[in-house]
């Protein structure tokens, strides 16, 4: 790990996106209420969560950050598309970006595993399905 010893706690803000493509149905059966496992969007939010408190018990060097707050959201883009955004926050030594990504990446992994049955195709592969585009939308630090 890099040795943050000497840097001081301050307000450290990240937000970080990504998307992930489903068949037009599948987005459907969402927005109706649908789908087998329960509401993927909700379910999702609460993984994304969970994994932005989790971040350092998944990535090896990555410092465990006390959490002041994660907000996740998703968002129905389009006919095929749904957005997450996560947006994380902490007074630490050290930045939340992977906090973030970790956050997004978990929430869009939920929705795949909650839609996956209605995804695959006649020989139970996933044509049409991927996760897009994870990236940091911002990152914050008060100084």
């Amino acid at each position: 790990m890099v040795d943050v010893s000497d840097k001081a706690e301050i307000l450290r803000e990240a937000t970080a996106k990504g998307k992930i493509k489903l068949k037009p149905e599948t987005v459907n059966l969402i927005i109706e209420g649908k789908i087998a496992k329960g509401d993927p969007l909700y379910t999702a939010r609460i993984a994304g969560i969970l994994a932005a408190k989790k971040t350092s018990e998944l990535v090896p060097l990555c410092h465990p950050l006390p959490l002041t707050n994660v907000e996740v959201e998703t968002k129905i883009l389009d006919s095929n598309t749904v957005e997450v955004t996560a947006t994380v926050k902490s007074k630490a030594q050290t930045g939340v970006e992977m906090e973030a990504l970790t956050a997004v990446s978990a929430a869009l992994l939920t929705i795949w595993d909650m839609v996956k049955q209605y995804e695959k195709d006649a020989a139970g592969q996933y044509p049409t399905t991927s996760i897009e585009n994870i990236h940091v939308v911002r990152k914050l630090k008060q100084v």
